[in-house]
């Protein structure tokens, strides 16, 4: 008899990369799910902010990252990107 494995749950993650850096700082911000590579420090900043307001926004509507359509998560970014 055969043991059948669990459904390995779906992976998702965020990627952040910012290409305006011109003061050779290297910016990196690492969490669970996201990672955001460069940028200026304003850049860089605003990225970081968009993320955690995301996941804030996912974590009130009771979904995890791997549970939202892309359309969905595009709204959800957009709301959460400071102006």
């Amino acid at each position: 008899m055969s043991k059948k494995s669990p459904k390995p749950t779906p992976k998702a993650g965020l990627l952040g990369l910012g290409l305006d850096n011109q003061d050779g700082h290297k910016r990196i911000t690492t969490g669970d799910q996201f990672a955001i590579v460069g940028g200026s420090e304003e850049t860089h900043g605003r990225m970081t902010e968009t993320v955690i307001k995301t996941f804030e926004e996912l974590k009130g509507r009771g979904k995890h990252l791997n549970q939202v359509e892309p359309k969905e998560l595009a709204d959800i970014i957009k709301e959460s990107t400071p102006r």
